[in-house]
């Protein structure tokens, strides 16, 4: 068997920092363009540069396995509790297939949007979920 004569390419990562960073930037301008989320946003950032940077680090971590991002996300949403419901969730994730189906190809778009789709229903959950008064008591039962 002779050697091959071209060195075999990899294929291109379908996502890397500089996309990933790209996206929220574009998605968290639309959020702050959005007469929903917009509120909440400017309420609870006062750094945007810092806060995007942060994101940047998070999405990194989530998508690529950096282990970049060092924070909390649920605690950072419940200092927000009173301001969320759960449509504002909603209306996160329609604004991010938005921008990810505009920027990426299709197959990083869909593995960000399902990423997206898990941490929302854990945020949610962890936000608006609660046992109805004395469920935990009958289930020991």
């Amino acid at each position: 068997m002779e050697p091959p004569t071209k060195t075999a390419k990899l294929p291109e990562p379908i996502l890397d920092d500089p996309l990933i960073t790209a996206v929220v930037d574009c998605f968290y301008a639309r959020v702050r363009g959005d007469p929903v989320l917009s509120p909440v946003f400017e309420g609870a950032v006062a750094d945007w540069d810092d806060h995007l940077r942060k994101l940047a680090d998070f999405w990194s971590s989530v998508m690529l396995g950096s282990g970049r991002y060092k924070g909390n996300p649920v605690a950072a949403h419940v200092r927000q509790a009173g301001l969320l419901t759960p449509a504002m969730f909603d209306r996160w994730l329609a604004l991010w297939s938005q921008v990810t189906l505009e920027m990426l190809s299709e197959e990083a778009a869909r593995a960000m949007q399902a990423r997206a789709a898990m941490i929302a229903e854990s945020l949610k959950l962890a936000l608006f979920f609660r046992l109805p008064s004395g469920a935990a008591a009958k289930a020991k039962v």
